[in-house]
């Protein structure tokens, strides 16, 4: 499959390049992004082409993996798909529910495939627990804890601190999705988010009601004490208690078996679990986490 990659921030570098150049399966044709020079100096590195136009990108290709902020995303994303491009999108889908909503429309309407890269769904030890806990029965709560050090006296080191939809959104929006991606398929939809409150920082406390009948508390954070970092997974029930196991596993491996799940989608597999209309649904308990928060301040 010949695809391209909109973007070229330290994601695109560090995952999306790496992971679209060694895939046996993928003719990486080239690279765009909203700084030419910089897509120009990326592709040089992976042996493609940058490209000026997006729109001859998307001419040229049958999908396209995107790493650009969610407003950006949602924006592109529907321009690919009217253009007949499956896609391989990240998290969260888009900012706000109206964008997210009309990726998925668009995807509807263009027939292509979509697969939203939640990072623990498409690691191999985390995927198999997830698919593991999501085959039984009789979970009565859970907890989750996804907490990073990016802000405050945390990592100023990485190149995702200066990012100015982190900066705007928070934990909420940027590891929320993480969390939600391994609970949900285990416990439920979310019928609401029932409590939402802030913590230091842009920490987030949340309390979620599930169709399984169980309920979650989430701890969200891009402001923790580095020695306080981390993300814990805890599911209690009639089974007793399991937690999410720990890897070491890197993004490259894991957005290539997300390309994977693009592939079998695209030649006419089941869709993935985490499509568009489930980044679509896990961008609608953000929103409402957020109101929640709103009305609080």
């Amino acid at each position: 499959m010949r695809i391209g990659l909109l973007g070229t921030g330290p994601w695109a570098d560090m995952a999306h390049a790496p992971a679209l150049a060694g895939h046996d399966d993928l003719d990486f044709v080239g690279v765009w992004g909203r700084r030419p020079d910089a897509a120009k100096e990326l592709a040089g590195r992976h042996g493609t082409r940058a490209y000026d136009d997006v729109d001859a990108l998307l001419a040229d290709v049958e999908a396209v993996a995107v790493a650009l902020p969610p407003a950006v995303q949602a924006e592109l994303a529907v321009r690919a798909a009217r253009a007949g491009c499956h896609l391989l999108l990240d998290k969260p889908l888009a900012a706000t529910v109206a964008h997210g909503r009309a990726v998925v429309e668009a995807v509807r309407a263009a027939d292509v495939a979509s697969v939203v890269f939640f990072t623990t769904r498409f690691q191999s030890e985390t995927e198999a627990w997830v698919s593991q806990q999501a085959a039984g029965e009789g979970w009565f709560t859970a907890r989750a804890q996804w907490l990073g050090a990016l802000f405050g006296d945390g990592d100023g080191d990485s190149p995702f601190a200066a990012s100015p939809w982190r900066r705007e959104k928070g934990a909420l929006w940027d590891v929320g999705p993480h969390a939600l991606s391994v609970l949900l398929p285990v416990l439920g939809d979310a019928r609401r988010v029932t409590a939402a409150a802030p913590g230091p920082g842009d920490t987030v406390h949340l309390v979620l009601d599930h169709t399984g009948g169980a309920s979650s508390t989430l701890t969200l954070s891009l402001t923790a004490p580095p020695a306080a970092a981390g993300a814990t997974v805890e599911l209690r029930g009639r089974a007793g208690v399991t937690l999410l196991p720990e890897t070491t596993e890197g993004p490259v491996p894991a957005l290539r078996r997300a390309a994977d799940a693009l592939l079998t989608a695209a030649e006419g597999g089941r869709p993935h679990p985490c499509d568009a209309a489930f980044g679509l649904r896990v961008t609608e308990i953000l929103a409402e986490a957020e109101a929640l928060l709103t009305d609080r301040g």
